[in-house]
């Protein structure tokens, strides 16, 4: 399994070496509409041929945000145009089910601009928050502003650690055993940051509802 899995890493290594920032801007806008390509698999790679010389480090993220972006606008027009009741009625075609999309729906009524702002930086939300946006019909430039900041934190997040991974030493993509363990021992960088999202966002909550009981 981990042999199959470090062959499957090399091939999306070489794709990304092929395609360059294009190929970044492709990927997280298919990761940031109803496509669920993991941001986790894109941003790492680039970054560590950034270090070797083949891109720029912001470079890389700024493809990342702009793909970002540009997925996320698609979707919200789509939902906005087309409405709530075709998200809910073919979204489980596109494993949205209809509990999700009301889910997200109040999660965007609640928290506004900066729940979009947040919802970038949480696994799975992240692709589907565009849809209840469109679909409640936000203002645009907000949600893109807020889209752009909350991409461009998280694909920089995401190709810093994949420099301090992998992008200062090449020799791993040749071990397997030694890749993992490696992926393994750094993993805390990525913890922490999580954290501090997390933080940020119950702080938030706890300024807003403080806000709210003074009015």
């Amino acid at each position: 399994m981990q042999a199959h899995f470090h062959e499957l890493l090399k091939v999306w290594f070489h794709f990304v070496e092929t395609w360059g920032y294009w190929g970044v801007f492709l990927l997280m806008a298919l990761e940031s509409s109803i496509v669920p390509i993991p941001s986790e698999i894109v941003m790492p790679p680039a970054a560590y041929w950034a270090a070797q010389g083949r891109m720029s480090f912001w470079g890389v993220v700024l493809a990342g945000t702009a793909g970002s972006w540009f997925g996320s606008i698609v979707s919200y027009w789509v939902s906005r145009l087309l409405g709530e009741p075709f998200v809910r009625r073919y979204g489980k075609y596109f494993f949205i089910s209809e509990e999700k999309v009301k889910a997200l729906e109040g999660w965007v009524a609640e928290y506004g601009v900066a729940g979009i702002f947040f919802a970038r930086l949480l696994p799975v939300v992240r692709h589907l928050i565009s849809i209840p946006a469109g679909v409640l019909k936000m203002a645009v430039v907000p949600f893109s502003a807020a889209t752009t900041a909350g991409a461009f934190l998280w694909c920089a997040v995401l190709s810093w650690f994949g420099m301090k991974v992998i992008g200062d030493a090449p020799q791993l993509l040749d071990s397997p055993a030694e890749l993992a363990h490696v992926l393994k021992a750094k993993m805390h960088l990525v913890v922490i940051a999580v954290v501090l999202f997390a933080a940020a966002y119950a702080a938030m909550v706890w300024l807003r509802k403080r806000s709210a009981k003074k009015l």
